[in-house]
C-alpha cells in the first residue's frame, strides 16, 4: 500500500501549463480536453483578453485567482506571467489504482531523482513511442511536468502513460508487493541488460543524473544491471540509457 500521504491530488489527473504562450497553445489544439484557466486577478490589457477570448471559443471555464495563488499552484512564480490551465491527461492515474486494476501494466519504468525537465520529457516520449505501459513519475524528487517537460516531449507528455505516487521509494514498494520485480539501472552492475533474464512483467529504475538510484530506492531492488560501455565512456545519459532500455525491450518483446 501506498502511505496516506499519496492521497488524490489535481496533478493525479491533469498536467498543468503555465504562461501565456503554453495556454494559448493549449487551448488552441482540439486534441486536448483543458479542464480549466485560472487567472491572475491583476492580469489585465489585450494578453488577459486574448486568453478570455480563446477559452471561451472551447468553452473552458475562466477562473480568477490571486496572483499568489497563480504561482503557488504553477510552481514556478518566474514563469507563470498570471495565467496557468489545467489539461486533462487521459492515460495519467495513480499507481495505486493502476496496480489495483484488472489492466495492470506489465512493463514499468520507475524515475527517481531525475530532475532535468528536458530528460523527463524525452524519457516519457520515447517510452511511449516503445509502448511502456507504466511511467512512474513520483511528485516529490522528480521534474515535475511542466510546459519544459511538455516541450521536451513534443507534446506527448499529455497522454504518456504516467503513473503518480509521492517518492521513488514507495513505488518500488508497492511494486514489490504486487509481484513486480524491480531492476535497476547501474553501470557498474556485471549483469547487462542484453544478457539478463528479464521477466515479462517487470519494474526499471532509471536513477538520477547526478547521484543515480538512491539508497532509498536501492533496498527495494530485485536485481542491477548495466548497459555495457566502450571506447572510455562511462556511462550515458539518463534519457539515452532509458532509450536503450524501452527498445531493447521491445526486441524482446517482438521475439
Amino acid at each position: 500500500m501506498l502511505s496516506p500521504v499519496d492521497g488524490q491530488s489535481p496533478k493525479d489527473r491533469f498536467v498543468t501549463v503555465f504562461g501565456r504562450k503554453p495556454v494559448l497553445e493549449a487551448l488552441a489544439d482540439g486534441r486536448l480536453d483543458v479542464d480549466k484557466v485560472i487567472l491572475a486577478d491583476n492580469a489585465r490589457g489585450a494578453a488577459a483578453r486574448e486568453i478570455i477570448d480563446a477559452a471561451a471559443a472551447r468553452s473552458v471555464h475562466v477562473e480568477r485567482a490571486s496572483a499568489h495563488r497563480v504561482k503557488v499552484l504553477a510552481g514556478n512564480g518566474k514563469q507563470d506571467q498570471g495565467v496557468l490551465a489545467d489539461v486533462v491527461a487521459p492515460r495519467m492515474r495513480r499507481l495505486e489504482d493502476a496496480l489495483a486494476g484488472k489492466s495492470a501494466p506489465t512493463r514499468v519504468l520507475v524515475l527517481d531523482g531525475i530532475t532535468t525537465p528536458a530528460n523527463v520529457g524525452m524519457i516519457l516520449r520515447t517510452a511511449t513511442a516503445a509502448g511502456i505501459d507504466g511511467i512512474v513519475v513520483p511528485r516529490r524528487g522528480v521534474a515535475s511536468i511542466d510546459p519544459l517537460v511538455v516541450k521536451a516531449s513534443a507534446g506527448v507528455a499529455f497522454h504518456a502513460p504516467v503513473l503518480r505516487c509521492y517518492t521513488a521509494e514507495e513505488a518500488c514498494r508497492a511494486l514489490r508487493a504486487a509481484g513486480y520485480p524491480v531492476y535497476a539501472l547501474d553501470g557498474n552492475a556485471r549483469q547487462t541488460l542484453f544478457d539478463a533474464d528479464l521477466p515479462r512483467r517487470a519494474a526499471y529504475v532509471l536513477g538520477g543524473e547526478t547521484a543515480g538510484v538512491s539508497e532509498e530506492v536501492r533496498r527495494h531492488v530485485t536485481g542491477l544491471i548495466s548497459i555495457p560501455m566502450s571506447g572510455g565512456v562511462e556511462s550515458l545519459n539518463v534519457a539515452s540509457a532509458a532509450a536503450v532500455l524501452c527498445f531493447e525491450l521491445v526486441r524482446r518483446r517482438s521475439r
